[in-house]
């Protein structure tokens, strides 16, 4: 008597989700062939035909919506016992505490650590936002073990000296701008574009570093100035201005908000780094691992 198995089962997501048995073989990585005998087979355990065939593809019947939806908490579970079972493999255990600037903390910071729980789910991680001089002050006190920090063109030359350093990759500058707007409207604009537009800049502690208008534009327009990347979001969306936002906050953006490239011979760019002391705890190394394989994924994501 034929079986359900879990390739099976995964077959059948996706050539539900994408209504195609090419397409799943794209995405799954198997020759058509090979899904059309797995969708077989789960049809064969099953007893009777999960999707309707037609010109434009295939869709789930009334059986095969039944299956799949049982199929998605198959799954699950066993992922869940998966990662259960890893965590009781994983070694490392207890607590580490990492920090980082403020449009760190929008996307790369979340997704790091969700890679933690993930892979290392003993590892207890407490987070913390502030701004590079808070950071660097947090970690050589030892109230943190990790920070990311962002180094370049138009920052302070902090003293990074007898720290550990470990690239997270550039951080590209871009422009947030409301729907509509007329820069959202074209490819990579010119600096010469953005002379006369209302910026949306932001003010906080003395010594803290702040983000203004685009970096070479010559006596900008200051519309707004703000302490939090919501409230410059929030006008930039209600059409009151432009602001200048990292890349790694992209994921971040509200509705309402587009972001636009800017050609800049004069503009050398700016990079995160992950700091940390150089007898790190194996939790901070994972940490780093973490944070540099998300930083990667976002990257990839604006290309």
């Amino acid at each position: 008597m034929a079986e359900f198995t879990l390739t099976g089962l995964r077959v059948l997501q996706e050539v539900a989700a994408t209504g195609s048995f090419t397409a799943a073989a794209e995405t799954l990585g198997y020759t058509q062939s090979a899904i059309s005998r797995q969708i077989a087979a789960v049809e064969a355990a099953a007893g009777v035909a999960l999707f309707d065939r037609g010109r434009r593809g295939v869709t789930l019947n009334a059986a095969g919506r039944v299956l799949a939806r049982h199929a998605a908490g198959v799954l699950a579970g066993v992922e869940a016992a998966e990662s259960e079972l890893a965590g009781l493999r994983d070694r490392l255990a207890g607590r580490v505490s990492v920090g980082a600037f403020p449009t760190a903390c929008a996307a790369l910071l979340p997704r790091a650590v969700a890679r933690m729980r993930a892979e290392h789910p003993g590892v207890e991680v407490t987070l913390s936002e502030a701004s590079t001089p808070t950071l660097l002050r947090r970690l050589r006190g030892g109230r943190l073990e990790v920070a990311v920090v962002g180094v370049g063109q138009g920052l302070p030359a902090w003293d990074l000296g007898g720290l550990r350093q470990d690239a997270l990759g550039e951080d590209v500058l871009l422009v947030a701008v409301p729907d509509g707007h007329r820069l959202g409207r074209q490819g990579p604009v010119g600096v010469a574009d953005l002379r006369d537009e209302p910026w949306i800049v932001g003010e906080g502690n003395r010594g803290d570093p702040q983000f203004g208008a685009w970096p070479t534009l010559r006596e900008p327009r200051i519309a707004y100035a703000v302490r939090s990347w919501p409230t410059r979001l929030g006008l930039v969306a209600a059409g009151l201005g432009l602001t200048v936002l990292p890349g790694l906050a992209v994921p971040g953006l509200p509705s309402g908000v587009r972001v636009v490239t800017v050609q800049d011979a004069g503009w050398r760019g700016r990079a995160a780094v992950a700091v940390s002391a150089p007898g790190r705890s194996p939790r901070a190394a994972a940490l780093v691992s973490a944070l540099t394989a998300e930083a990667a994924a976002l990257r990839g994501s604006r290309r």
